[in-house]
């Protein structure tokens, strides 16, 4: 079998898992306003903690359709609230000190910088690493929900692209794709399609998709 170019295997990527994270539970990222980048920040919050992907989309999906898309909204939640619709999405085994993170995070997030995110860019004068200090401040979001939230914010604040997280990169070392942002970000069009395709990169790789991802760009 003829090696694929990287090319073929960047579309082979994007034909399986062909949007983001954010695109699929309806995170307008790049808007850059205070609604989306919040619920991106909860989103990346689940996503890092130590349960599967399906899951956390699933339960950032349930928190959202319960009307918990802004600070305010979710501030007026109580903490069983919380729990029962994280519990009824599958979050069971982490569900109560992840409703103690939201809760702490929406609280820092509302006294610190009004509950808009652009506020906390703007402290960090659009430096990545200050950015990154004052977002692992927030609980529940280490150096793994900052590399999340990272990925689709450099959509929004142009400082962060190229970004790609150690998980993707990871992924595209196995498929021949670089071993660095600025080499994945030459692989596609523009800054969302890279979003899109760091996102496939994780997903296969938590799939362990890897080969037959190869053997489809090779098809191609």
């Amino acid at each position: 079998m003829a090696k694929p170019s990287k090319r073929k295997i960047v579309e082979a990527a994007l034909a399986r898992y062909p949007k983001s994270y954010a695109e699929r539970l309806g995170i307008d990222v790049a808007k850059n306003t205070p609604a989306p980048l919040y619920q991106w920040l909860l989103a990346s919050l689940l996503f890092s903690t130590r349960i599967a992907a399906s899951q956390a989309e699933s339960a950032a999906k349930a928190l959202f359709d319960a009307g918990w898309r802004r600070p305010e909204k979710m501030a007026a939640t109580t903490w069983e609230a919380r729990i029962k619709v994280l519990n009824r999405s599958g979050y069971a085994r982490y569900d109560e000190s992840t409703a103690r993170y939201i809760a702490d995070t929406t609280a820092r997030l509302r006294e610190d910088y009004g509950g808009d995110l652009r506020k906390l860019r703007e402290a960090a004068e659009c430096d990545p690493e200050e950015e990154r200090k004052r977002l692992k401040a927030f609980k529940g979001i280490g150096e793994v929900g900052t590399d999340i939230f990272f990925r689709e914010a450099q959509l929004a604040w142009s400082e962060l692209y190229p970004f790609a997280d150690k998980k993707a990169l990871k992924s595209a070392g196995k498929l021949g794709l670089g071993e660095d942002a600025e080499a994945l970000a030459r692989l596609v069009d523009d800054g969302a399609e890279l979003v899109r395709l760091l996102t496939a990169l994780v997903r296969i790789d938590l799939g362990k998709e890897h080969e037959s991802v190869l053997e489809k760009a090779a098809e191609a």
